[in-house]
């Protein structure tokens, strides 16, 4: 899947997914812990984690909204070392993962902006998935459900 994804060329995903009770769906989180993650044209994805005492996170995964939109206001900072370790907590509760938070910072977006590791934010949601110890998204595969 990871080939088709780099060969998107210039068309970008809109999508939200919610992954709980160990599985993802594309409807809202039915158990804590949860995740939540919302894919912005392919550019960059929102994550949302919570756990099952009510705490949880967010970041941001290829960009941060501040940067890829060019506006300080776009979304607050990260603090990308709380987050990273937060992260690490809500794997070990959502699927018994044992996560280094060093390896969930190199997944995070850069809090001072540089240039992400992937051409296309999904390939980075595929490799948290799988340090997380969480199953495959199924990527929609209809040309329809990308922005052209």
């Amino acid at each position: 899947m990871s080939e088709a994804l780099t060969s998107l060329g210039p068309v970008g995903l809109f999508r939200k997914f919610s992954y709980s009770d160990g599985r993802w769906s594309t409807g809202g989180p039915t158990a804590v812990p949860f995740l939540l993650l919302d894919v912005h044209d392919s550019g960059f994805a929102t994550v949302d984690y919570r756990m099952a005492d009510a705490s949880g996170g967010r970041f941001f995964l290829r960009y941060e909204p501040r940067f890829y939109f060019d506006d300080p206001d776009a979304a607050d900072p990260v603090d990308a070392p709380a987050e990273a370790e937060g992260f690490t907590r809500w794997a070990r509760e959502a699927t018994g993962a044992e996560l280094d938070p060093d390896d969930v910072l190199r997944l995070m977006a850069s809090p001072t902006g540089a240039p992400p590791q992937d051409e296309v934010v999904e390939l980075t949601v595929e490799r948290m998935n799988e340090l997380a110890g969480l199953p495959p998204l199924e990527w929609p595969t209809d040309p329809h459900a990308y922005a052209g």
